[in-house]
C-alpha cells in the first residue's frame, strides 16, 4: 500500500519574497492524515489558515496565489511541486508574509529542506485523482488570447509535456516531455529556475514588483544572451521550470495526479482554467488508493519505498 505521508521534524528556513524584496520566514511542520497542505500566515493576528486547494486561488497573475479573506499568499507553486514530486500529503506551510520566499527561483531549497526534515509515512492510503476522459481548455476568447492550451488525459503513470514559444533568440521554441515512469522529480525538474527577459524585470520593477528578483533567483535573458554567469543547468531549463510550475499548480487538486498533462504556451490561468473545469466534471475522475505495490504505477513506485532519514 502507498501510505499519506508527512515530515518527521520540523524544520525553518528564511529567504526573500520575490515581489516584496522583504525577508519571510517560513516553518514547515507536520501535520495528521488528510489535512493535506495548509498554509498559514503566521505573521497576522490571529493567524490564517488557507487550505491549498483550487477553491482558494484568487489570483494567477505571475504567480499563483491563494487566500483566505484578506489573507493572501503568492508563489506557492514550486513549494507545491516540491510537496508532490516527494509525495508529500500533509504538511503545514508557516509563512510570515504575504508570498512565499523565491529561494533560487527553483523548488531545489524545499526539495532539500523536505530531505532534511525526513518524511515519515502514515497509517492512511494515499489518494491519488485519476484522469477518467479527456478534459481541454484553450485560450479562445480570452482577454490574452495567443494560442495557448492546456488538457489532462487518462494515462496510467503521471507524464507532464510542454511546449513555449517566445520571440527571442535566447528562448525560442523549447518542448519537453517527462514521464516519471522513467525518471523523478529532483533530478528532472526540481532545479529548473524560474526565468524572464530583462524589459520584464524592468517594468515590473517600475510597478514596485520584483522587488527581490536578482539573478541568485531567475534566469534572465536579454535580446542576445543569458545574464547569468553560471549558464543553464538543463539545456532546456526555461521548459522544464514551465512544467515545475504546472506539477505544482496541478496539487492544488489536493492529491496527486494519475494522468497525462500536456501544456501549450500556457501557464498559472490556463492551469487554473484546466483544474477548474476537471472539478466541474466529475465523470471525467475519480479518487482511487493502491492496496499493494504490484498494482503500484511506476511513476510513484518510489513512494512506497524510500524515506529520507532525519
Amino acid at each position: 500500500m502507498i501510505k499519506q505521508k508527512t515530515l518527521k521534524n520540523v524544520i525553518r528556513a528564511t529567504g526573500i519574497g520575490l515581489h516584496t524584496g522583504e525577508k519571510v520566514y517560513l516553518i514547515l511542520r507536520p501535520a495528521p492524515i488528510d489535512t493535506g497542505v495548509v498554509f498559514i500566515r503566521s505573521d497576522l493576528d490571529p493567524v490564517v489558515e488557507i487550505k491549498a486547494s483550487n477553491a482558494a486561488v484568487v489570483d494567477t497573475k505571475l504567480a499563483t496565489t491563494i487566500g483566505n479573506g484578506d489573507a493572501k499568499i503568492s508563489t506557492v507553486e514550486h513549494v507545491l511541486a516540491a510537496f508532490s514530486g516527494l509525495g508529500i500529503d500533509n504538511v503545514y506551510v508557516e509563512v510570515s508574509g504575504p508570498e512565499m520566499p523565491i529561494m533560487d527561483g527553483s523548488a531545489a531549497t524545499f526539495v532539500f529542506l523536505v530531505q532534511s526534515a525526513g518524511i515519515e509515512s502514515q497509517s492512511a492510503p494515499k489518494k491519488f485523482i485519476r484522469i477518467k476522459k479527456p478534459i481541454r481548455v484553450s485560450g479562445a476568447g480570452s482577454a490574452q488570447d495567443y494560442g495557448q492550451s492546456v488538457a489532462l488525459l487518462p494515462h496510467p503513470g503521471f507524464k507532464v509535456s510542454h511546449t513555449i514559444i517566445y520571440d527571442n533568440a535566447v528562448i525560442r521554441e523549447q518542448h519537453a516531455c517527462i514521464d516519471f515512469a522513467n525518471t523523478d522529480f529532483v533530478k528532472a525538474v526540481s532545479r529548473a529556475r524560474t526565468f524572464g527577459l530583462m524589459q520584464e524585470f524592468e517594468q515590473l520593477r517600475e510597478l514596485n514588483l520584483a522587488q527581490g528578483g536578482s539573478l541568485d533567483n531567475a534566469i534572465v535573458v536579454d535580446d542576445y544572451r543569458i545574464l547569468n554567469a553560471d549558464g543553464l543547468r538543463h539545456d532546456d531549463e526555461f521548459v522544464r521550470h514551465k512544467i515545475l510550475d504546472a506539477i505544482g499548480d496541478l496539487y492544488l487538486l489536493g492529491h496527486s495526479v494519475l494522468g497525462e498533462f500536456i501544456g501549450f504556451k500556457s501557464g498559472h490561468s490556463e492551469n487554473h482554467a484546466l483544474r477548474t473545469a476537471l472539478i466541474a466534471q466529475p465523470e471525467s475522475w475519480d479518487i482511487i488508493t493502491f492496496d499493494n505495490h504490484e498494482r503500484t504505477p511506476s511513476a510513484y513506485a518510489h513512494l512506497g519505498a524510500v524515506e529520507y532519514a532525519s
